[in-house]
């Protein structure tokens, strides 16, 4: 059978066609899946447990950014936005770049989202020649051949350790997630896919510390292939649960999310998750694969963060939910535009686009589920936020920084979408052919990096 270079999105949504032809090897090709170790470590209780925390700033506006997943192509359209939120001045001096608060990413996006976490304002120095002029996929088996059809069916073509080690090599030089956790970092989520509960996964203390799991030592690595794990491309990321010898309980909000029936489906799904991560009998091995399967903006987050809250501003700090009058959640969307030439036909779809077809409706279905559990997280946010402003005494809110002229309901959190469709119709094309690789020329990089700049600047609530 010849080779060819495999595309990152139709090796995902050929995984059918993979085990239908695998199905027929297996015979011929056994025991060569790439199989993965297990990537956590137990947690030492006897060590601080891991926090997040918002960064400190002047000025009563903050932003939040949405990574969707897509490759480098993703990778490179929220590195524009970055970009483009550097040349916004804010008032009082320097730009909405430094206002960043949270960031969330899945797949592609969790690559610039890890990045900037890290090095902050340096990574618009870098990124660019570090990762995404790189050619991420040289230390993989891309090509679809007999080999590789047996390897997918048994786990996946190539172990994740695969992707790691190249992060790990040319971009984040063994940093673990607790060089994220260091105060004055922006809150970063990368997000993965629990496959034996359907749910989102973040790398966050709420999901570790269920595992009984040290997040602080986890690779940095590891977490941003675990996002961009596509099925039968990548062996799922492996991590234990350590529950026989974890002390410490659940926490309280758990049981209380569970007894809510008004409780919203995505909370109550990933409660019923952390539950299960401490039951032997359910969960000794967790296997994660791409987030983009359960959530591709990886909106699930601060969903999870505030159905974890035990405070009415959380995750703010309490002078930042005094101080703020607005927070914009930008979310910077790569996904391509709706394709396929069989709707102009009698005919099809069939074979490869037919599979394209159904995963792009199962994966664009949980987008727009997500994106409504986040407004409406929004929504009660700023109403919880706004209800406790106004219940503090005077001298409370001017201790934490109330100005004369403050008035207690004056905030709101705001959402805007920046994407390929808010060009014109070349353009967006131009922009939504572009495959979901991790690798490209570098003439799509730089138009990438241009557009996403471009799309920030021309958005009204960012103006």
């Amino acid at each position: 059978m010849p080779s060819r270079t495999m595309d990152w999105r139709s090796a995902f949504t050929c995984r059918l066609g993979l085990a239908i032809a695998g199905l027929s090897l297996c015979l011929v090709l056994t025991h060569c899946a790439e199989l993965n170790q297990v990537a956590n470590l137990p947690a030492q209780h006897s060590a601080k447990s891991a926090r997040m925390t918002v960064p400190e700033f002047d000025g009563d506006t903050a932003i939040g950014l949405a990574f969707s997943g897509g490759g480098t192509r993703a990778a490179a359209f929220a590195f524009g936005a970055l970009r483009g939120l550097d040349q916004v001045r804010s008032p009082g001096g320097g730009s909405y770049l430094d206002r960043v608060m949270f960031v969330t990413g899945v797949s592609g996006g969790s690559v610039t989202a890890a990045y900037f976490g890290l090095k902050g304002r340096e990574a618009l120095v870098d990124f660019r020649e570090r990762f995404l002029l790189r050619n991420a996929e040289e230390a993989l088996r891309t090509e679809i051949d007999l080999a590789n059809f047996s390897r997918g069916l048994q786990g996946g073509a190539n172990s994740a350790s695969r992707l790691t080690g190249w992060l790990d090599r040319n971009l984040f030089d063994g940093a673990t997630m607790g060089e994220l956790l260091r105060p004055g970092k922006p809150i970063i989520w990368i997000n993965a896919s629990d496959l034996l509960h359907r749910t989102p996964f973040v790398f966050s203390p709420v999901t570790f510390s269920a595992l009984c799991s040290d997040l602080k030592e986890f690779p940095l690595s590891t977490a941003v292939a675990a996002s961009a794990a596509v099925p039968v491309v990548f062996t799922p990321i492996v991590l234990e649960s350590f529950a026989s010898s974890c002390p410490a309980p659940l926490p309280r909000w758990l049981d209380a999310i569970l007894a809510d029936r008004n409780t919203g489906s995505q909370a109550r799904a990933f409660a019923t998750a952390l539950a299960d991560y401490r039951d032997p009998d359910k969960v000794r091995y967790l296997k994660l694969a791409d987030g983009g399967i359960t959530d591709n903006f990886g909106l699930s987050g601060l969903v999870i963060a505030r159905a974890a809250a035990a405070a009415p501003y959380l995750p703010l700090t309490r002078d930042k939910a005094v101080r703020l009058r607005r927070i914009v959640f930008i979310v910077v969307n790569s996904g391509q535009a709706p394709s396929g030439g069989w709707s102009r036909t009698l005919e099809g779809p069939a074979g490869v686009e037919l599979l394209d077809a159904v995963t792009d409706t199962a994966i664009s279905s949980a987008v727009r589920s997500g994106f409504d559990a986040f407004r409406l997280t929004l929504q009660e946010w700023e109403r919880s936020v706004r209800h406790w402003r106004c219940s503090l005494p005077q001298g409370e809110a001017r201790r934490f920084g109330a100005a004369a002229d403050w008035r207690c309901n004056d905030i709101s959190f705001e959402v805007a979408e920046v994407s390929f469709s808010q060009f014109g119709p070349q353009l967006a094309a131009r922009l939504s052919a572009i495959p979901t690789r991790f690798k490209l020329p570098a003439d799509d990089v730089d138009l990438l990096i241009k557009s996403g700049s471009d799309a920030v600047l021309a958005q009204p609530k960012i103006r």
